[in-house]
């Protein structure tokens, strides 16, 4: 634990640098110019149904959207809109793969920080070479290959990253505080062991004064501890958040200025990774490195990088064995509605852009700031959520139940639509049938998402067994990503079957609510127990 509060700060610093860094590039690329710029790549490339034979490009700013435009790929024709969804998959499978293999040298802190920085440069500079490879130059298909290098570094540095947290909680001035006093208390609590006063019948086996103390303590330090957690997971999402807005709005003015052209689209993902390779210098210098040691790391002789990822393979398996399972039930269960709230919160986002396009008619400079308003508002919600927490007392996971609740809001909502006292044209409001009405669930949702990713990487924190972080926040960012193909496929299979989006609204109320009866049977004190005395028994 550090002692020096001095260290500890400039921990605390790094720490939230890398958030400051690596957000811009979700805000900015990820979610909004990465998927664009590749199916503006393979429409620059492509040729129109039936024939083959014309340019896209020829005729694209005249026909758009009542004309198909296919790429071919080796020996495959794909629509230039899948082209970008493929690539998006390929980085998801890999970046999955890589969290596996990663996960155990996460968990050294010698290795933690040169892990994150590594793949912070694999995934910025990808990013950056954006700006030097234009959609016109033979070599263009190389866009597949940096937008997967991008994301995996992001994904897999992102888990190194959160391996910090426990210990930076921990190791906060104001939970050290309370555990000082715990262990003082600990250490003056009377031995149970009977002397030779202790058959006197006025003798008492137990001081139930003292250990009532301990027991106050016990739980003022792990409320404490969540409610810190919780703290420095919001504020890195905050910082995350503010930096990724600034960026989008900056890159905006040249996109607007180029009127969308294929430049400015890389461009954008060009200072993406110039911001995110910048502010990670300064987590490079304050978070500990090489020099912090543990007493169950291995010697420098015995580490071996080929054996810890087989070993993180051969871990996983045996994680998720039944017998481990039922050691950290309540971990499980809560990765079990993590599964499905974290493909229910970002197929909202996604069907609802799509929505917005395609049923409200809303241009594209409409839906920018509809991806401006979500963050903005998301900063706002995981500083304000903290406060509110204090106010009235709610542990992590009441938080997390309230916050699902009130995004359940949005899709159901949503599905009011279909009543026919929307539908007349004498109503101009209610259902989500106007535009102003999206802009304003952009405010509340991104209120309610900042808020719930904070307190989700937060509560998860609390459930995980001391010493092995970046292993379980692997599983956890696998859980995430694994399921993130699901709710976008059935949303467009609703789509394609029904001719009308808005059905798909029915299907996230449903996928939300499934998790709420999970996350009620979590059983937070037994959790962090069960977490405390967890032993590994290898199969």
């Amino acid at each position: 634990m550090l002692s020096d509060s001095v260290a500890y700060s400039k921990k605390l610093r790094g720490w939230l640098s890398y958030a400051f860094a690596s957000e811009v590039f979700v805000i900015v690329s990820l979610t909004l110019f990465l998927p664009i710029c590749l199916e503006q790549f393979a429409r620059d490339n492509g040729f129109l149904l039936p024939d083959r034979t014309e340019r896209c490009s020829a005729i694209a700013k005249l026909e758009a959207g009542t004309t198909r435009c296919v790429v071919k790929i080796a020996w495959i024709w794909m629509d230039s809109a899948s082209f970008s969804l493929y690539v998006y998959s390929i980085s998801v499978a890999l970046q999955a793969l890589t969290v596996i293999s990663m996960g155990g040298i996460a968990d050294h802190p010698p290795h933690r920080k040169r892990l994150l920085l590594s793949f912070a440069l694999l995934g910025a500079t990808p990013a950056i070479i954006f700006l030097v490879l234009p959609s016109t130059s033979p070599l263009w298909i190389l866009a597949a290959p940096l937008a997967i290098f991008a994301n995996v570094g992001f994904g897999a540095s992102i888990v190194a990253m959160n391996a910090y947290l426990p210990t930076l909680a921990k190791e906060s001035p104001e939970v050290c505080q309370i555990l000082a006093e715990f262990e003082d208390a600990q250490e003056a609590r009377p031995s149970t062991t009977p002397d030779e006063n202790s058959d006197h019948p006025d003798s008492p086996l137990i001081n139930h004064d003292t250990t009532s103390e301990v027991d106050r303590l016990r739980a003022k330090y792990e409320a404490e501890l969540s409610r810190v957690t919780s703290r420095i997971s919001s504020f890195g999402i905050a910082l995350g958040y503010g930096a990724g807005i600034f960026l989008l709005i900056i890159a905006l003015i040249p996109v607007t200025l180029l009127q969308g052209s294929t430049f400015a689209l890389r461009l954008a993902i060009g200072l993406s990774g110039v911001w995110w390779a910048v502010f990670t210098i300064p987590a490079a210098i304050w978070l500990p490195g090489s020099g912090v040691v543990e007493l169950s790391d291995p010697s420098p002789g015995q580490w071996s990088m080929k054996r810890e990822v087989f070993a993180a393979w051969k871990r996983l398996g045996n994680m998720l064995r039944w017998t481990e399972i039922k050691k950290l039930r309540n971990t499980f269960k809560y990765l079990s509605a993590w599964f499905l709230l974290s493909d229910g919160f970002t197929t909202i986002t996604s069907t609802a852009i799509l929505f917005g396009k395609t049923s409200l008619n809303m241009r594209p400079s409409a839906l920018i700031l509809v991806g401006v308003l979500t963050p903005t508002s998301g900063i706002l919600g995981s500083l304000a959520w903290p406060y509110i927490q204090r106010r009235y007392g709610w542990s992590n996971l009441k938080v997390i139940i309230i916050l699902v609740l009130m995004a359940s809001v949005i899709p159901a909502y949503g599905c009011l639509g279909f009543l026919s006292i929307f539908q007349g044209k004498s109503t101009r409001f209610g259902g989500l049938t106007t535009q102003g009405e999206m802009f304003a669930l952009a405010v509340y949702f991104g209120s309610v998402y900042g808020a719930f990713q904070g307190y989700a990487r937060a509560f998860f924190a609390e459930l995980l067994p001391p010493g092995e972080e970046a292993r379980w926040y692997g599983l956890f960012s696998i859980t995430d990503k694994s399921s993130s193909f699901i709710g976008p496929l059935i949303v467009g299979l609703i789509a394609d079957t029904t001719g009308n989006i808005r059905y798909a609204f029915f299907f996230l109320v449903i996928m939300v609510w499934m998790a709420l009866p999970i996350l009620i049977r979590v059983d937070v004190e037994r959790g962090r127990k069960d977490a405390r005395e967890y032993h590994y028994t290898a199969a």
